[in-house]
């Protein structure tokens, strides 16, 4: 059994590597263009048409708003009257569970009026009329009427259900007609209103409907809604008309959230409504004056939570106080599209990646290259959304570009032994004689210090130098006996059939220009020129073909003996 997956294992060694080999001289290093193309083409079908990568990026918007350092604080003027579970059973007793009578909330109303709050927000639609208890509806509706800073939301239902209606929009308070569109005057709209006449009359209306995108999360929130021609408010863009806030130039807003769900101030509805009926208050009876006071539910079973990118469930209310301190503040994220820019930066960033990996000297630092660069643009975007209220997201980028890498990369690894000029393998496709040439260059560690990153790079350049058509490769020294004498050896070899006279002349004239130009070339890395290598050129003939490796490991020895001899005459001279 155990030979059997033996065997098996090395055919399909062997079978990869041939087809590896298969691959390089078909596409050789070419490859890294035709990929950097298909890749090209999808960022710009991903950019116009399929938008992929839009799903990318707001995953990586969501971790950017999740993590931030230091998001900014919640408006300490907007406070939370929270209907939550124990407001619940705490008025469960005299009221029962939800919905209370509607007098519980006129007289909370009526007291903290006295208080003279900038705003009181109920995040609760009051569709209907409590049968049971019309007088309770009655006192609420006085209560609202005699205040002036009530707002109420409205809700906007499916457009589908728009023909059924028979609210005209031109009717609703607080709509107004849009600059660029003829409003039409008799289209009805599906929508709930305040069952309360007088929150009707006061026409301190707004929506509270919030934009679910696709996965269902809540990111933005709507200024206004545009319907048949007219703008249907939001409730944040309700109140801040009447307090002066600068609308936002948009349709819809990208949240800035403050923090995690209950970042902000909370009080208990049952705690507030209990103290204003005692007489002995307990809580400063200025608590709520010139707040933006918000009436809404955290209550689970009241089911008023959503998911956002801080949480899976975030309370509602919360959502809603969110986009009123954007309004107020005018400090909503912006999230510029700039599609064209995206694209110029993911097409750079293939292009860039492609050129490296066909460079032979630029694959040498790829991975480093590659890494700063990803950190850089992943960094800019954390930064963007740290220090301004730009989101700059470059998940797309990223994405076709670590994915572009990881393609190339693979096939840098496959193909990379059989794309390496390598004059042996160059010998061996020979059949006839051929004439080899060996240049072996020395360093003098003792006179510089050679690090094995400096070798790499005097490599690359030694391969500039001259034709391109010879091996350079590095001789590590690491084994012990007769290799270790080319420890900080480059060796640089040339192969010809021994019959082309003209190119065994051009491969004696590129060895003088390579021992010409390296004094030059050690320049630019060793402190100590002069005497900082040694080298020797031997020259021999062998059988190319099966034959070659045989060849070549004879010339390697019989350079050594020859540069040993050399190193004794010049000792006894």
């Amino acid at each position: 059994m155990n030979n059997r997956l033996l065997s098996l294992t090395s055919r399909l060694r062997f079978a990869f590597e041939a087809f590896t080999e298969f691959l390089a001289r078909v596409w050789k290093r070419s490859f890294y263009f035709y990929l950097a193309g298909v890749f090209s083409v999808f960022a710009v079908l991903d950019t116009t048409v399929l938008h992929i990568t839009s799903e990318m990026r707001t995953a990586a918007f969501d971790a950017m708003v999740r993590y931030r350092i230091s998001p900014p604080k919640p408006d300490p003027d907007i406070v939370i009257v929270d209907i939550n579970e124990a407001s619940l059973a705490a008025l469960s007793k005299d009221y029962g569970r939800w919905p209370w009578p509607r007098q519980v909330l006129g007289e909370f109303v009526e007291n903290i009026e006295k208080q003279q709050p900038k705003a009181v927000v109920f995040d609760i639609l009051f569709s209907d009329a409590d049968i049971y208890n019309s007088d309770s509806d009655a006192y609420f509706d006085a209560a609202i009427a005699s205040a002036n800073n009530i707002y109420f939301p409205m809700l906007r239902l499916d457009q589908s259900a728009d023909a059924l209606s028979q609210i005209k929009v031109a009717q609703i308070p607080g709509v107004l007609p849009m600059e660029d569109e003829e409003p039409q005057k008799d289209a009805t709209l599906a929508v709930i209103l305040p069952h309360f006449q007088a929150a009707i009359e006061s026409g301190r209306l707004g929506t509270h409907n919030v934009v679910l995108d696709s996965d269902g999360v809540v990111r933005k929130y709507p200024v206004y809604i545009p319907s048949y021609g007219w703008k249907v408010p939001s409730l944040p863009s309700r109140i801040g008309k009447d307090l002066g806030w600068p609308e936002p130039s948009t349709e819809q807003i990208l949240l800035n959230w403050r923090g995690k769900p209950f970042s902000y101030h909370y009080v208990s509805f049952s705690d507030v409504y209990t103290d204003m009926g005692s007489k002995n208050k307990q809580r400063a009876q200025d608590e709520f004056k010139d707040k933006i006071v918000i009436i809404g539910s955290t209550a689970p079973g009241l089911f008023d939570l959503r998911a956002t990118p801080m949480a899976k469930m975030h309370p509602g209310v919360e959502v809603l106080a969110t986009a009123i301190d954007n309004n107020k503040h005018g400090d909503s994220l912006r999230f510029p599209e700039g599609r064209i820019w995206y694209l110029l930066i993911t097409l750079a960033l293939i292009w860039g990646t492609a050129w490296a990996f066909y460079r032979e000297d630029g694959r040498a630092n790829i991975d480093k290259l590659f890494g700063l660069s990803q950190i850089i643009l992943i960094g800019f975007s954390f930064a963007s959304i740290n220090f301004s209220n730009t989101y700059i997201n470059l998940a797309g980028p990223v994405v076709l570009g670590i994915a572009y890498f990881s393609l190339a990369r693979l096939y840098a690894n496959a193909t990379g032994k059989a794309l390496e000029q390598n004059m042996v393998r160059a010998a061996t496709a020979r059949q006839g004689d051929v004439q080899a040439t060996l240049l072996l260059i020395r360093f003098d560690t003792k006179l510089n210090v050679i690090p094995d990153a400096m070798l790499e790079k005097i490599r690359l350049g030694l391969k500039r130098i001259g034709s391109p058509q010879k091996s350079v490769e590095i001789l590590s020294g690491s084994q012990k006996g007769l290799w270790g004498l080319f420890e900080k050896t480059i060796a640089i070899s040339w192969a010809a059939d021994l019959e082309d006279a003209e190119m065994c002349a051009a491969i004696q004239a590129d060895v003088e220009t390579v021992l010409q130009g390296t004094p030059k070339l050690l320049s630019r890395f060793v402190l100590h020129v002069n005497g900082a290598t040694s080298h020797v050129v031997h020259q021999g003939n062998m059988h190319g073909g099966e034959q070659a490796a045989q060849g070549w490991r004879l010339l390697f020895a019989e350079a050594l003996m020859k540069w040993d001899d050399e190193g004794k005459r010049n000792e006894q001279a």
